[in-house]
């Protein structure tokens, strides 16, 4: 609408000029060749087409100008709604995560937790809670979307680490990329594949150290040194749990870790 005002503005301004200075021009002309009263005539007739096929043009323009506002008003509104509708996925599935993670650290097990050897404690597939920045890429919020609901939703573990992996493939520099290798390494350790799991628990350690899930990596990786029997390598991964997230969830379980190597 501010364009359209712009152009009327434009314009109008144009034909106002023009009315009011043309006149002028050819009246004193007509003075000074003693024009005749038909030649006079003949001239404001000329002026007058002139000026009314000017005009035509002018309104063609603007009605072309109207309709081009109006389907980028129409595009703009679409990529609105769609924008809207990626945000509401994406919070669905926050607000899941939450719920499950609330679940397991209240102490319940989400459904498909495989049990760790030698350690005691249960592998649960826990839930990334960090509400990671969305992408403008619809395809990458998509893949993402479908690899996540693969576990929350499906519970089909097995699938959900080849989409994991294709999605970091194709989108290694993805905001989401962190919280992709958590899950990966969350549903390796769950079926106790810990060679497989350590590699993304480490990434997420080194290459993501603003992710809310980092102590979690830690406290993985201090688990799976126990669940082999690695003592020394274990205590270090829950001391430095203890240490660089003095207070939190992760920290009191590090501390029973150790407690269990004592």
């Amino acid at each position: 609408m501010k364009l359209s005002g712009v152009v009327l503005a434009v314009g109008f301004t144009g034909l106002v000029m023009a009315q009011s200075g043309a006149p002028v021009v050819n009246v004193a002309q007509a003075q000074q060749g003693n024009e005749s009263v038909q030649q006079r005539l003949d001239r404001i007739e000329r002026l007058l087409e002139a000026r009314t096929q000017g005009q035509a043009s002018m309104m063609e323009q603007l009605g072309r100008l109207q309709r081009e506002v109006s389907e980028l008003r129409g595009i703009s509104e679409e990529q609105a709604y769609q924008l809207d509708q990626i945000v509401q996925r994406q919070r669905d599935i926050y607000q899941e995560l939450d719920r499950v993670s609330q679940q397991v650290r209240s102490g319940g097990a989400v459904s498909g937790a495989a049990t760790s050897g030698g350690s005691g404690s249960s592998a649960a597939i826990d839930a990334p809670s960090l509400p990671v920045t969305l992408s403008d890429n619809v395809g990458e919020n998509e893949a993402y979307d479908r690899a996540v609901r693969l576990v929350l939703q499906d519970r089909r573990y097995d699938q959900a680490i080849p989409e994991f992996q294709a999605f970091l493939s194709n989108y290694p520099n993805s905001s989401y990329a962190g919280n992709a290798h958590y899950w990966l390494g969350q549903l390796f350790y769950a079926q106790e594949e810990y060679d497989q799991a350590i590699p993304h628990f480490q990434r997420v350690v080194r290459d993501f150290p603003d992710s809310n899930k980092r102590a979690d990596c830690i406290l993985k990786l201090g688990m799976i040194a126990q669940a082999r029997g690695n003592v020394s390598e274990a205590r270090r991964f829950f001391e430095q749990v203890r240490s660089e997230y003095a207070g939190s969830t992760e920290a009191g379980m590090a501390g029973r870790q150790l407690e269990q190597l004592r």
